[in-house]
């Protein structure tokens, strides 16, 4: 009964032994590289200022974001110090954060910080969080830095700049685009990724209120971030009221 026979092995409804299933084999991970590039292209998507760091504040990468605060591109972040941009409120604050890493505390610090985005700007106050990131036997281990803004200039802070203003990386993504150049060839030309290029479009098209870039290039020209008497169009120069600084 059963479909056994006396003493043997079991059988199937056709009398002959039940099929063994062999174990399947588990898919190979994915290479560690692949994992790096997506962390690197959702790094790049991210809206917060993220910055990944050595404990000596040297900037490994930083995304689109993190560069704006400087006026600079991404790319040109690598071996700069972070601590060159961001001021700490309390310099002792950092010294103590070095000693709790040396001790191999593994914690989220927070630090207050004031910077500026270019010569002449308002002074911007916030916070870098620092978490230490990747292998727990790591020493010492990489920092995470997510630089969040509490949304006011200093009392001593000069008057901001118009919000219409562009940054430099700004007002030569639009000089490329109104002679034509793709998205791909504006990023070569720049050292931007075609993220980077997108990120600082998107936040031109909201700052000034218009869609297209088509729309952006002519709001450039009235607002007299670009030259209107140059070919191939180039940004105007400063002292012309073209290119000032980004605005918060």
């Amino acid at each position: 009964m059963g479909g056994a026979t006396h003493g043997g092995a079991p059988e199937d409804e056709t009398g002959g032994d039940c099929p063994r299933r062999e174990p399947q084999a588990l898919p190979d991970p994915p290479p560690a590289s692949a994992y790096r590039d997506y962390f690197v292209m959702l790094l790049y998507r991210i809206p917060t200022p993220i910055a990944v760091c050595r404990v000596d504040g040297l900037v490994l990468i930083a995304n689109p974001a993190m560069a704006a605060q400087w006026g600079a591109a991404p790319g040109q972040l690598r071996g700069r110090n972070l601590l060159d941009q961001f001021r700490p409120r309390d310099p002792a604050q950092i010294a103590r954060i070095m000693e709790a890493l040396r001790l191999g505390r593994r914690s989220r610090y927070p630090v207050e910080v004031r910077w500026q985005t270019g010569p002449g700007e308002p002074e911007r106050q916030g916070e870098l969080t620092i978490d230490p990131v990747g292998d727990p036997s790591a020493a010492p281990p990489a920092l995470l830095a997510l630089l969040r803004e509490d949304g006011g200039a200093t009392a001593a802070a000069p008057p901001a700049v118009p919000r219409a203003a562009a940054s430099p990386v700004e007002a030569r993504i639009l000089a490329l685009a109104a002679g034509g150049a793709t998205t791909a060839s504006i990023g070569s030309a720049l050292g931007l990724t075609v993220d980077g290029v997108n990120y600082h479009l998107t936040r031109l098209a909201r700052r000034w209120r218009v869609q297209g870039r088509t729309a952006l290039v002519a709001k450039a020209y009235v607002l007299g971030v670009l030259a209107p008497d140059r070919w191939p169009p180039a940004p105007a120069a400063p002292e012309d009221g073209g290119a000032h600084p980004t605005a918060p």
